[in-house]
């Protein structure tokens, strides 16, 4: 709880004039409640022992102005403190994916999406709970507390003592109850990241599932991980319904014994019936503050844990760090001198060597895990050599930033990406939109012609992935985005796998035409991709075992020979 103060507090602090307005609506309650319990005293001495006609008139216009202020104080307190904490949060998720985006791959490999999405979306809103309700709730009952201790002190010290003495004695149970709570809050926020990770695996995987017949054997795991989520979330309602009880039991003793002593003031006219129904109202007021602050302390540790969780996130740094120079001068060249990749424990590249110039075309080939994808991986800085250099005209392109990096790269991966937005949009990703660009783009991939019989041209809304197209459709969308950056460099990982041996070739000689004004890599699947290219590099087990043209290649080296009847 402490340490949640110390996180939060600046970030409410920052927040002046909302935060000074609900704090003043948090002091309007507690006044408002002393007010409550202080009005009882004059309604019995003075109304109804005394009859006091001025006092009848006076009570009840003092009852409603007490309750009129504790009403505005909860509304100003509720309506600031949940701006203030929506707004945190907002700003905390903001930041939060901002910085996601920055990861490595390797680290999006690493972890599952769906506990990547559980920590931005379930553990995020247990933060928010601490913002707009436990924060803020803690200081009110604070104050309230500390308002009505001094007044039942104030009315009878002798009787405050034996209630303020027992109180503390809760303090122990609901301690043990709290560590039990903060131990079963991980462990259900653990497991409702792994609900939602299998959740997004089976969506994901749909057409396997149904292609399989597999639903039920889903089913049963899906079950298994909602059990789990279910247990745990049922030990801590447990713990929860046991935090009233405990209070109640010991709150009953110390103001069953107030109420012996209390009696006894009044019989031996000590003190008055108004003085001491009143001080057994603040009394019972007093009880309700201190239950809710142990509910809050439970809750709290439910929010220690998913900020936890949220700040491992946060502390993540990427090992790929951008350089400090612009790259804006034409990439005239780029070069690997003895380049090697290693990770997860294993050489994924080994002593790769290359040069290549403007208007150069390189193909790679080679068995599946051979090392192609992740010698384009390198192209794009997802990874940097564990030794060796690349060299951009020259220099080492960890100068560069990556921004100005990937904007002079176009990469069209094996895997298309199609965002649930236009055409358009999908075209022009990352860029400023303009439509003849889009229209040049599409063309060049030639997507303008199915494109312009959409419904809405250009301006047609894609479905998340892209499933109201063809599998053809959105490599040609792909293609387009990649052309539309202009790029000096091209990486065309299986770019076209999924079109027929027309649109292939209309593609490659619209690429062809492009040709002299950026250097091209072609991950390969067909002959034909690939015999043109000016150099063609053989990988296998991370190594470059072969270079050269289609022809020299079927002449003098055996593994592309064997690799060409399978293209």
């Amino acid at each position: 709880m402490k340490a949640l103060f110390k996180q939060y507090l600046p970030y409410l602090i920052g927040y002046k004039k909302q935060f000074i307005l609900a704090l003043l609506g948090m002091l309007a309650v507690a006044v408002g409640t002393v007010g409550t319990a202080k009005i009882i005293e004059p309604l019995l001495d003075d109304v109804f022992i005394s009859k006091n006609d001025e006092a009848l008139i006076i009570v009840p216009l003092l009852l409603i102005f007490v309750f009129t202020l504790k009403g505005v104080g909860q509304y100003i307190q509720t309506y600031y403190m949940s701006y203030i904490g929506l707004d945190v949060v907002k700003n905390l998720r903001n930041n939060l994916v901002k910085h996601l985006t920055y990861q490595d791959m390797q680290f999006f490999q690493t972890m599952h999406t769906g506990e990547i999405l559980s920590r931005i979306t379930n553990d995020i809103g247990r933060i928010q709970n601490v913002v707009t309700t436990i924060i803020p709730y803690f200081i009110r009952e604070v104050l309230t507390i500390i308002a009505l201790t001094g007044y039942v002190i104030y009315q009878s010290p002798k009787l405050a003592f034996y209630f303020l003495i027992i109180m503390p004695v809760a303090l122990y149970p609901l301690s043990l109850l709290a560590k039990k709570m903060k131990k079963y809050s991980k462990l259900s926020q653990e497991t409702t990241s792994t609900m939602t990770a299998r959740l997004g695996e089976i969506f994901s995987n749909i057409e396997v599932i149904k292609s399989n017949s597999s639903q039920i054997f889903e089913s049963k795991r899906f079950e298994k991980e909602n059990h789990s989520v279910f247990t745990y979330l049922l030990k801590q309602v447990k713990i929860n319904a046991l935090t009233t009880p405990i209070m109640e039991i010991l709150g009953s003793i110390a103001i069953g014994v107030v109420i012996y002593i209390g009696s006894t003031e009044i019989l031996q006219g000590r003190m008055s019936s108004g003085q001491f129904v009143s001080f057994a109202a603040a009394l019972f007021m007093l009880y309700t503050p201190i239950k809710r602050i142990s509910k809050l302390y439970n809750q709290a540790q439910d929010a220690v844990v998913a900020n936890v969780r949220m700040f491992e996130l946060l502390h993540q740094q990427p090992t790929i760090v951008s350089g400090t120079e612009t790259l804006e001068e034409n990439i005239e060249s780029i070069s690997l001198e003895d380049v090697s990749l290693s990770y997860d424990g294993k050489q994924a590249l080994q002593n790769i060597s290359l040069k290549a110039k403007r208007g150069d075309s390189i193909a790679l080939v080679g068995d599946s895990g051979a090392g192609k994808s992740s010698f384009v991986n390198l192209l794009v800085r997802f990874y940097d050599p564990s030794s060796g250099k690349i060299k951009i005209n020259d220099t080492n392109y960890q100068n560069f930033t990556l921004t100005s990096l990937h904007q002079k790269i176009a990469y069209v991966t094996q895997r298309i990406y199609i965002f649930n937005d236009s055409v358009a949009q999908n075209v022009s990703y990352g860029e400023i939109l303009k439509e003849n660009r889009v229209i040049e783009a599409l063309k060049k991939a030639h997507a303008l012609e199915f494109v312009e019989k959409l419904e809405d041209g250009i301006h047609t809304i894609l479905s998340e992935s892209g499933d109201n197209l063809s599998g053809g459709q959105r490599q040609r969308i792909a293609l387009a985005r990649a052309l539309y950056k202009n790029p000096d460099i091209l990486i065309l990982d299986e770019a076209t796998s999924a079109l027929d041996n027309k649109s292939e070739a209309l593609i490659q000689t619209a690429l062809d035409a492009l040709k002299s004004q950026m250097i091209t890599f072609t991950v390969a699947h067909r002959l034909s991709t690939i015999e043109e290219a000016d150099t063609i590099l053989v990988f296998e087990e991370g190594k470059i075992v072969c270079r050269g043209t289609h022809q020299t290649l079927q002449k003098n080296c055996a593994i592309y020979q064997k690799l060409s009847k399978n293209l």
